[in-house]
């Protein structure tokens, strides 16, 4: 979260102020019908002592989405995955920011009026011919819905939050011996030998009933759990306050019927609601169906079976679900899956036969003998060999000999010699250059788990589920 801030601090403060200015905050205060005067704490989220409020939010959500393109604001709005990321990403952003302007105040830091007077004029938004224009703005804060006094607490919050992480974009000295030690590592190159011995290679024959029922009782199949689920919908427009109300209102007797005893589509059918039965279906096999968002699913699988939920609020307007049956995880049986064990037994039993003639060629090795079928190969970290056999390669010391093991085959493998990688300034430069970002991204990390523990983050669930509802 903290690499927004860095990025932003190595920047004029004018260039902030760019989708600001290009947005009109009109619409800031559309969700603020849903809590109207009855909540008293309208936060979405505590950090530490201060709250980042729904007007922020909105606020902040305007001035992202006037950096936008016409496509990207229209996905962010039809595409609920885009949404909810964007949303996410303004609420990391407020909050890493709260955290940096808790510290700046246990710390003491101080912005003066004079400081952010001294910023103001230096916009050069706020110019004319070179000169600051009280005029210019004026008009420029009235037309982006801006106070004057707004735009000095917006002003002195980012000098301040430049104050505290500042130091951050610091580069971090690398030692000579470390940059020489990773460039080894990396360029350094090995001499090998190895053998391949493949599962393929051993004929096996058809497994009769009994090799198959032995072999299903040491590699049983699970069949997942599944639940049948059925659930009303009450459609709303759930933006717009006077549909919002008239909903809830007959979602409420939907909900007071099927508590009376009712079922699900009688109630439904009563209150001209929407009554779906989906069967069964396993978690990660839901059929389509756009009430069942990923927070839904999850809430269904939590559910007892005969369960009603209680009154949920997503996207497409009221919803409540029922369990009708719960079928739990389980050996599916052995006539099932017959059919499908033949090729797995198989390979069971050719990886077998394989490991049994590596194990051979290692204890040859071992003996002294030359690596019946080696292949010699100078190998770096990314090629030269397979995949496994590099991995290997590199974390073994030279003399060691081993075996391997790939998805259809085993390599029987002798490390013969390292060679040292040849000098090089350009690369040896990129790369102390890519270890000093990766300190930095270190330092980073970690005094933003430092700010996190010392400002926990305390959610206002009331508020946030209704402004993030799923």
């Amino acid at each position: 979260m903290l690499e927004y801030l860095r990025n932003a601090a190595e920047k004029p403060v004018a260039k902030i102020l760019i989708g600001i200015l290009a947005f009109s905050f009109v619409g800031w205060g559309v969700a603020e019908w849903i809590f109207g005067g009855a909540i008293g704490d309208n936060s979405l989220v505590r950090v530490g002592s201060e709250k980042i409020t729904l007007t922020q939010y909105n606020q902040a959500r305007a001035q992202e989405m006037a950096k936008l393109t016409r496509e990207q604001q229209r996905a962010v709005y039809t595409d609920a995955a885009k949404g909810a990321e964007f949303s996410n990403q303004i609420m990391a952003r407020l909050t890493t920011e709260t955290m940096a302007e808790n510290r700046a105040d246990d710390l003491g830091f101080v912005v003066t009026d004079r400081r952010v007077a001294r910023e103001i004029r230096e916009f050069p938004e706020f110019q004319v011919n070179g000169q600051f224009s009280s005029f210019l703005f004026d008009n420029i804060l009235a037309n982006s819905g801006y106070s004057e006094a707004d735009f000095a607490h917006f002003l002195r919050a980012q000098v301040l939050r430049s104050m505290v992480l500042g130091g951050l974009n610091v580069a971090v000295p690398v030692a000579d011996f470390a940059v020489d030690a990773a460039y080894n590592a990396r360029y350094g190159q090995r001499e090998i030998e190895f053998t391949t011995v493949k599962y393929s290679d051993f004929n096996i024959g058809a497994p009769t009933d009994d090799n198959l029922r032995e072999f299903y009782a040491s590699n049983p199949q699970m069949v997942e759990e599944t639940r049948k689920v059925s659930y009303v919908l009450i459609p709303a427009q759930m933006d717009k306050p006077d549909a919002y109300d008239v909903a809830l209102e007959r979602a409420q007797r939907v909900e007071d019927e099927i508590i009376g005893g009712e079922t699900l589509s009688a109630a439904a059918a009563h209150n001209g609601a929407k009554y779906v039965s989906l069967g069964e279906f396993a978690r990660d096999t839901r059929p389509v169906d756009s009430v069942l968002t990923d927070a839904m699913v999850a809430k269904i699988f939590d559910m007892d079976e005969g369960m009603e939920s209680e009154l949920i609020e997503t996207q497409k307007g009221f919803v409540i679900a029922r369990v009708d049956k719960v079928t739990p995880r389980h050996k599916a049986e052995f006539d099932s899956v017959k059919g499908r064990l033949a090729a797995d037994w198989k390979k069971a039993e050719q990886r077998k036969q394989a490991y049994l003639r590596a194990n051979e060629l290692l204890s040859s090795v071992k003996a002294g003998d030359a690596l019946a079928g080696g292949k010699k190969a100078t190998v770096s970290r990314t090629s030269g060999a397979p995949l496994r056999v590099l991995v290997a390669a590199f974390g073994s010391n030279v003399g060691d000999n081993g075996i391997i093991e790939d998805d259809d085959a085993f390599y029987v493998m002798q490390v013969r010699n390292e060679i040292a990688p040849k000098a090089d300034a350009v690369k040896k430069a990129a790369l102390r250059k890519e270890m000093e970002s990766m300190s930095m991204r270190t330092l980073a990390d970690d005094y933003n788990s430092f700010l996190i523990r010392e400002y926990p983050v305390k959610v206002n669930k009331k508020v946030y589920d209704k402004v993030f509802a799923q």
